[in-house]
Order: C-alpha cells, then structure tokens, then sequence
C-alpha cells in the first residue's frame, strides 16, 4: 500500500523512517482484512499528497507483517493512526473516522 507518497513502515525500518525523522510522521497501523482500515485509505492518502511539502511524512504499517512495532505501542484495534513528531509518539487515534478528524490532529502537531 505505499507509493512515492507514503512509505512503508516496518518493525525494521522503524527506527529510521520514524525515530530520527525530524518533524511530524504519521503512520496508519492496518491489515489487508481490516475494512474500517480500507475506509480511511483515502483519507490518509489525500493527506499524505496535500501534506507533503508541508513538513508531514506519512507511512503505513502493516500489523500482520510487523508484531513487534504493534506490540510495542500496544496497538490492539486497527485502524490506528499514530502521530510522531521528532521521533516522539504525540497523539494517536483508534477506528475509522472522517478526513476532517485526521487532519486537525496533523495541523495541531505541525
């Protein structure tokens, strides 16, 4: 699920793609089975295009290939969006919800 936009996120890669990034990351935590994930795929990909050159990096993360980065942010109910800024977990939010709600959170960490 990622492009040229949104990169793919894995319990390897975390670390370089999210701890030493500097400024705001939002990662998606979903599965291919997940509907609700599925649902709030546009939304995160239109944030992810609108927000590029306006300091956010967006990843996705699949739970099924990558236990260890769910397991140690206690995801237990996808879809999670998680917000970093700095490498620092800053906000998060769990279930499907509308672009809007997604947005306010990366304007309120940028």
């Amino acid at each position: 699920m990622a492009n040229d936009v949104i990169a793919e996120i894995t319990d390897d890669n975390f670390a370089e793609e999210v701890e030493k990034n500097e400024g705001l990351v939002m990662v998606d935590f979903w599965a291919e089975w997940c509907a609700p994930c599925r649902m709030i795929a546009p939304a995160v990909d239109a944030l992810a295009e609108e927000y590029r050159d306006k300091g956010l990096k967006v990843g996705k993360l699949n739970v099924d290939h990558n236990p260890q980065t769910s397991v140690r942010f206690s995801v237990r109910s996808i879809p999670a969006v998680l917000f970093f800024k700095d490498g620092e977990l800053v906000d998060q939010v769990v279930g499907a919800g509308p672009r809007a709600m997604y947005e306010d959170k990366v304007q309120q960490h940028l």
